[in-house]
């Protein structure tokens, strides 16, 4: 049981056997041949993939499995920040147009940290996200994190409506994201 479990089982013998007065005795010994043949393709692995030798070669297909990460991360991006929750739906339409609501939301969470990063330049790294002041790449949840806190004041019908900004951050990412803070877009009546 504990050799399946531990895939050793192929190179692992074990003998069981009784002694002449009945009790038993375990014998076992590694097969250096298998474990030789194991050390040889360690390491080693197999990416199958629909792409033609013209259209990648190795090197291209190992570099896009390696990207496979930032494909994972928006699953957790999904599950985290933009804050899914289950939905009971019956209706194969509701569920469709459920699933595009989702994916027009993780789209635009994308966006916006990739408009923030380009804007950025470079290394795409700015102080003023996380604690500490230390220079990070900003990720989508933080960058919503600090916009969360803006406030939109209307004083009257005359007057233009002000956003509130509480914190350089905030103003440093609308500059970034090219929204002009102190002149909001106002819906025509």
């Amino acid at each position: 049981m504990i050799t399946k479990t531990r895939r050793v089982a192929g190179c692992l013998h074990t003998e069981i056997t009784t002694d002449d007065a009945g009790r038993p005795a375990l014998a076992w010994h590694f097969d250096e041949d298998v474990l030789q043949a194991e050390a040889a393709v360690d390491g080693w692995y197999a990416l199958l993939t629909t792409l033609t030798p013209e259209q990648a070669g190795p090197s291209e297909v190992l570099r896009r499995h390696k990207d496979q990460g930032t494909v994972e991360r928006r699953y957790g991006d999904f599950k985290g920040p933009l804050a899914v929750t289950p939905v009971f739906v019956q209706d194969n339409k509701r569920v469709a147009a459920l699933i595009t609501v989702i994916c027009l939301a993780l789209l635009l969470f994308c966006l916006i940290e990739r408009q923030v990063r380009r804007a950025l330049g470079g290394d795409q790294k700015m102080r003023g996200i996380y604690p500490g002041n230390q220079r990070v790449r900003p990720t989508g949840r933080m960058i919503l994190y600090h916009l969360s806190d803006l406030r939109l004041r209307v004083t009257s019908a005359t007057d233009p409506p002000v956003i509130a900004i509480t914190r350089g951050t905030q103003l440093h990412l609308l500059d970034l994201l090219g929204l002009e803070p102190t002149h909001p877009r106002w819906p025509e009546t």
